[in-house]
């Protein structure tokens, strides 16, 4: 399944920083309190972005570690070695394609790490099957993804701007649980579901329209039936705004939860 997509390092950025500014909970401490890493252990990061994954291992083992970073993403790739220089920090970044072979013999980590990436390959076993062979026997892989009942407010609010329109099917949401857990339990030996929910809160309509004006722009190409260029992508954001605004008149507060899958496969 070809996946016509491409971050936007921007937008990916403004929905990060209204992740951390108005939700409750702090998914970097979930994914660790979920994997109890060891110090000494070797860890490949797919899809690993600016590096924000890689530094959470390296400063949660104390640099008793071996990271290894990978992006087909060139900015995002810049941003994570710039911060490692920075930081004086010995993880390896390189340039890696989820849908190719990686290159590393069979083997070589004790984890494989994927965080909100794992949802854009285009053949999942393939995938799926490559990251299983990368890890040693024991090894783990960990993947993490929105779940269908992801952001439903952010949802209903569209649907109501847009008159019911169609919903287009999200990469992350609609494959994630779908399409890959399945396919994860073919290949290894044991998989478990944990599951993360943050509720954002927003007390005025500012940051939930700046969040569903950075998402639908990040997501650009897979809301081609909703807008075509800035005048039709303008008049949805205004029609969003009286939606979201109409709401919070009614409610007193927009509560928009994040559900994140974690998924722990054990090779």
């Amino acid at each position: 399944m070809k996946i016509n997509y491409q971050e936007t390092t921007s937008d990916l950025a403004t929905r990060i920083d209204i992740h951390n500014k108005f939700g409750g909970r702090n998914i970097d401490e979930w994914m660790l309190k979920t994997l109890q890493l060891t110090k000494g252990i070797n860890i490949l990061d797919v899809g690993c972005g600016a590096g924000k994954q890689c530094f959470s291992f390296f400063d949660y083992l104390n640099g008793e570690v071996t990271i290894t970073g990978g992006d087909v993403n060139d900015e995002l790739l810049q941003q994570a070695m710039a911060e490692n220089q920075k930081r004086g920090a010995p993880i390896t970044f390189i340039p890696l394609d989820f849908n190719q072979k990686f290159p590393f013999p069979d083997s070589s980590f004790d984890l494989v790490s994927c965080c909100f990436a794992i949802y854009y390959a285009e053949n999942v076993p393939f995938t799926i099957g490559e990251m299983h062979r990368v890890l040693k026997p024991g090894g783990r892989l960990f993947t993490t993804g929105p779940m269908p009942e992801n952001k439903q407010l952010f949802y209903d609010i569209i649907r109501e701007a847009t008159n019911n329109k169609p919903i287009p099917p999200m990469p992350g949401s609609s494959r994630y649980k779908s399409e890959f857990l399945s396919v994860i339990r073919d290949k290894f030996s044991r998989v478990d579901v944990h599951i993360f929910e943050n509720p954002l809160a927003f007390e005025s309509v500012e940051p939930f329209v700046a969040y569903t004006r950075a998402s639908l722009s990040e997501d650009r190409k897979l809301w081609g039936s909703f807008f075509q260029g800035k005048d039709e992508f303008e008049a949805i954001m205004k029609k969003i705004e009286e939606s979201a605004a109409r709401r919070l008149e009614k409610e007193g507060r927009l509560v928009m939860t994040k559900v994140v899958g974690g998924f722990v496969a054990v090779k």
